[in-house]
């Protein structure tokens, strides 16, 4: 069982109005590694001012983790409706630089990086985390949300090279209809060149793109009633730890959708 890193900026959620809580992918990685039963290291940042809201979730994580410091807090307001979600961009948090993922541990031989905007990581940061063979999955939200204050908008103006660096690539269907204009299929995965594509379709399951074709994949079980705020993340963590532990792509996305349905599960548990 290898071990695997996750990289990303918390975040200021504010979930239907209510008060903030801890968002962003680290606030849900630990809580995967926990249900996997598994070891990893979560790199993250957020401003000091939000000290209270992140260190006591941080403290209770159960994992490595490496805090840098940052000038701003990325920060979102979520309202549901259903499985339909809209988002509003409330603050832009830091970018992040070659130098800040040189925290990253050598033996992480896959890490996942969960960029919240476009601005988070440039070509550049992820160039230095692939080197010496690290494989890199990447959020695609890194690639079509647009780093403005407001409701959230989506374009393609990504950076090209960023996808050089990639070993999977993880699309949720609104950013997979940027990407492409409509329907996202074989020709779309291989224009971008990433070896493995994963694209989510929520209560639907997902389509794994992998050496040329495609497997559907059916979800693990529909959870009613509860918000999914986080299961994306969640996802690709359970993926990435079992494509590190030699599962084939298509095995590694069921994997992954049961682990989202158990998250979903304790979390109505909690309600």
């Amino acid at each position: 069982m290898s071990r695997i890193a996750i990289v990303g900026n918390f975040a200021r959620d504010r979930v239907d109005n209510g008060p903030p809580r801890p968002g962003g992918c680290p606030a849900f990685a630990a809580l995967a590694l926990r249900l996997l039963g598994r070891e990893g290291q979560i790199v993250t940042r957020f401003a000091a001012a939000d000290s209270a809201l992140f260190e006591p979730l941080v403290a209770g994580f159960e994992v490595p983790v490496a805090v840098l410091g940052a000038r701003a807090t990325s920060g979102f307001g979520l309202l549901y409706d259903g499985e339909r979600r809209t988002l509003t961009v409330e603050a832009i948090g830091d970018a992040w630089t070659p130098e800040d993922v040189a925290v990253v541990a050598a033996d992480a031989g896959w890490t996942h990086v969960a960029p919240l905007l476009r601005s988070d990581f440039p070509a550049a940061t992820l160039a230095a985390l692939a080197a010496g063979g690290r494989r890199v999955s990447l959020d695609g939200q890194g690639l079509v949300r647009v780093p403005r204050l407001g409701p959230l908008m989506l374009d393609g103006a990504y950076d090209p090279a960023v996808l050089a660096h990639l070993t999977v690539l993880k699309l949720a269907e609104d950013e997979a209809s940027v990407l492409t204009g409509g329907t996202f299929d074989e020709d779309d995965a291989a224009r971008l060149g990433v070896p493995e594509i994963v694209l989510t379709l929520g209560s639907g399951g997902c389509v794994v793109f992998a050496g040329g074709v495609s497997a559907r994949v059916p979800a693990a079980g529909r959870v009613p009633g509860v918000h999914t705020t986080g299961a994306g993340d969640v996802f690709m963590v359970g993926y990435v730890a079992a494509r590190s532990d030699g599962e084939t792509p298509a095995a590694a996305a069921g994997q992954a959708s049961e682990l989202v349905a158990r998250m979903l599960a304790a979390r109505k548990r909690e309600r």
